[in-house]
């Protein structure tokens, strides 16, 4: 899911750079301006707010993220000990028992649904 983000967070950034032209400024972040410049955190914070309100979702803290990322590794059955490295976390016990909620077979079929819906989505070469 996150490499179809990614690709897809790439096309939008090549089309800002074509439509910045000279105002771009080349940078390191996957996340930038509309001219290609670091966002600051609290416009992310207000952007991410706005998506949540758009989208009909919850608005929540964009820190709060983790909690939903670390269960959706559990829901894919990834190692403990993986999930602590990739939530950065120095103890398993504060990935496995703060940040991650133990999925349903019915979380688990949900997820494998939304999952091949985006791989569909990506296939078709859409942007």
């Amino acid at each position: 899911m996150c490499v179809i983000a990614l690709k897809r967070r790439r096309y939008v950034q090549e089309d800002a750079r074509k439509a910045a032209g000279e105002k771009w400024q080349d940078s390191d972040p996957v996340l930038t301006t509309r001219n290609g410049t670091p966002i600051e955190p609290r416009s992310f914070n207000r952007a991410f707010a706005a998506h949540c309100r758009r989208a009909g979702a919850p608005t929540i803290r964009v820190h709060d993220t983790r909690h939903t990322r670390a269960s959706l590794l559990a829901a894919l059955d990834v190692h403990p000990r993986a999930a602590m490295r990739i939530l950065r976390h120095s103890q398993i016990s504060m990935a496995m028992d703060v940040y991650t909620q133990i999925p349903t077979s019915e979380t688990r079929k949900a997820l494998d649904r939304l999952n091949a819906s985006l791989d569909a989505d990506d296939s078709d070469g859409d942007h």
